[in-house]
C-alpha cells in the first residue's frame, strides 16, 4: 500500500496536476489538505473514473481535507471525536483496508503567543486525545501538521529557531502526538539534511532550497514496522502555477 499526503493549496486550482500525477505514480491513498472546496463542487465524479473513491470534508475559500482511496473507504468521519463545533474543516478519516487513515490540516498559528497560536496548540491536544481513544491497532495519519518537528525539517535551524512552525511548544505538541504510538515514516528510511515539502513562493525560496519539512505520513508501530520505502515528490513543486508544497509518501508491505 502506497499512502501519500499533499497540501494542494486548492484543488480546482490544481485538478490537473492531481490528476497528472496520479497517473504517473499510482499511490493506493492519497490524503489532501487545503482543498479550498465546497463539498457540492468536490470533482467525485471525475476521480472515479480515474479509479479512486473519495471521502471529503471542504469549505469555500478556506481549509478543506479529502482521502482519496482505490478501495471505497468505510466508516467515515469529518470530524475529531470530542464534538467540538469547530467550522475549520481540518480533518477526516475513513478506514481502508482495515487501516483507520487520517487527513489533517493542522492550523498555522499566524505568530508565537497569538490567539491563533493558543488555538493551534489547543487543536493539537484534541487531536491526541482523539487519536488516543480511537485505540485503532493500524493507524496512518497524515497531513500538513505546520510545524518542523527537529531542525534538520529546516534549511537554517538559527533562523527558524523558536519561529512559528518551530517554536518549542509546537514542536512539543507533534512530539506528544507521536508519543501515542506514532511513527514518522520519513526518518525511518532517509536521515540526510534538505529534505523539505514546503517552500515559500518568494525569494526563490525553492530554487535555493529554502524550505521546511512540516508534512507527514506517520504509522502505528506495527505498520510502521512493514515501513519498506518513503519519500517526497519534490519535482511536483516546479512548473507553472505549483501548490507550495510537495507530496510526501510511504509504501507499506501490507
Amino acid at each position: 500500500m502506497k499512502v501519500a499526503s499533499w497540501n494542494i493549496n486548492s484543488l480546482r486550482k490544481r485538478q490537473d496536476r492531481l490528476f497528472e500525477w496520479l497517473e504517473q505514480t499510482k499511490p493506493d491513498v492519497v490524503c489532501l489538505q487545503e482543498t479550498k472546496c465546497p463539498d457540492e463542487q468536490f470533482p467525485e465524479l471525475a476521480l472515479q473514473a480515474a479509479g479512486y473513491c473519495s471521502a471529503y470534508h471542504g469549505e469555500k475559500s478556506y481549509n478543506g481535507v479529502a482521502i482519496l482511496s482505490k478501495t471505497g473507504p468505510d466508516e467515515m468521519r469529518a470530524s475529531l471525536c470530542d464534538e467540538v463545533d469547530d467550522p475549520q474543516a481540518r480533518v477526516i478519516s475513513a478506514k481502508i483496508d482495515n487501516v483507520r487513515i487520517y487527513s489533517i490540516y493542522a492550523p498555522n498559528g499566524q505568530a508565537v503567543g497569538s490567539p491563533a497560536f493558543e488555538y493551534k496548540l489547543q487543536w493539537y491536544r484534541r487531536l491526541r486525545d482523539c487519536l488516543t481513544k480511537a485505540n485503532d491497532v493500524d493507524l496512518i495519519v497524515c497531513g500538513d501538521f505546520n510545524v518542523a518537528p527537529e531542525d534538520i525539517d529546516t534549511h537554517d535551524p538559527q533562523l527558524w529557531r523558536g519561529a512559528i512552525m518551530c517554536s518549542d511548544d509546537e514542536r512539543a505538541a507533534f512530539q506528544q502526538v507521536c508519543d501515542i504510538g506514532l511513527i514518522d515514516t520519513l526518518r525511518l528510511h532517509h536521515h540526510e539534511p534538505g529534505m523539505f515539502t514546503w517552500w515559500d513562493y518568494r525569494m526563490l525560496s525553492f530554487q535555493k532550497n529554502r524550505g521546511l519539512r512540516i508534512d507527514a505520513v506517520l504509522a502505528s508501530k506495527l505498520l510502521a514496522g512493514k515501513c519498506t520505502a518513503a519519500g517526497i515528490d519534490r519535482d511536483l513543486r516546479k512548473g507553472k502555477d505549483p501548490s507550495d508544497h510537495a507530496p510526501i509518501w510511504a509504501e507499506f508491505a501490507i
